[in-house]
């Protein structure tokens, strides 16, 4: 069977994405087919859904996304939609401050040593990436996880791996810390990093305007070429110390 609801709250194609998603998790849903123009989304399904599951998969009454009466129409901006609209030194500022802060820091630790270490500056600037974007990711990991699996290739089809991504990240910001067996660190920090980067590269070549969740859900940063710099920039580092 197939139902057309009329849904209010979506005004780009980050929403489109998000409310196709969370409607694809409800059991016994088939497809899903959202229209942004419309405010609709088509509904297959092998089971009647009631409207009160399809309002709890949304969010629940205080979410954004709401069934409504297919007489009313939607002309609230999102947050999103008023993001894409700022500079870009505004809208990528969190990620600029937090990347200096850390860089600093990292700078600021070679100043004991004798020699500059390479070696060892790449270890803090990893330790502070990872355990700084983790706190983020946490602080909203239900978010995080719905914002990763609109992009991410395991997360798409394994939506626990967007909660467990978040205590990856945690893991090897403290595994880089402490120094924890290198190889084996910068192993996983390589898998786990090139498998992120994939979903990255084809929601910006396909030029998709969803959100980041890089920062989580709490800063609305737009997924854009800064994120394949983030993630690349990982990877290298990755190579380097596993090379060096």
């Amino acid at each position: 069977m197939t139902h057309t609801y009329k849904i209010s709250g979506m005004t780009c194609e980050g929403c489109l994405y998000k409310v196709e998603h969370l409607l694809s998790q409800i059991q016994g849903v088939t497809n899903v087919k959202v229209s942004l123009e419309d405010n609709t989304a088509t509904v297959d399904m092998n089971r009647h859904v009631p409207e009160t599951e399809i309002t709890e998969s949304l969010g629940g009454p205080n979410s954004k996304y709401k069934l409504q009466d297919p007489a009313q129409t939607n002309t609230n901006a999102t947050d999103f939609e008023q993001l894409m609209q700022r500079s870009w030194f505004e809208t990528y500022k969190p990620i600029l401050l937090i990347f200096g802060y850390i860089l600093v820091v990292t700078l600021l630790i070679q100043f004991r040593n004798d020699a500059f270490n390479a070696m060892q500056a790449m270890r803090h600037f990893m330790a502070g990436f990872f355990l700084v974007f983790s706190f983020f990711k946490l602080l909203n990991l239900k978010g995080f996880a719905e914002s990763y699996a609109m992009y991410d290739v395991i997360a798409r089809k394994f939506p626990v791996w967007g909660y467990l991504y978040a205590f990856v990240e945690l893991g090897l910001g403290i595994a880089y810390l402490v120094d924890f067996n290198p190889v084996v660190t910068n192993t996983i920090n390589l898998l786990v990093m090139s498998v992120s980067i994939i979903g990255v590269l084809q929601t910006v070549l396909n030029k998709k305007k969803i959100q980041c969740a890089c920062l989580g859900d709490i800063f609305k940063l737009p997924m854009s070429t800064v994120t394949i710099v983030e993630d690349g920039l990982m990877i290298l580092m990755a190579i380097a110390m596993l090379a060096l």
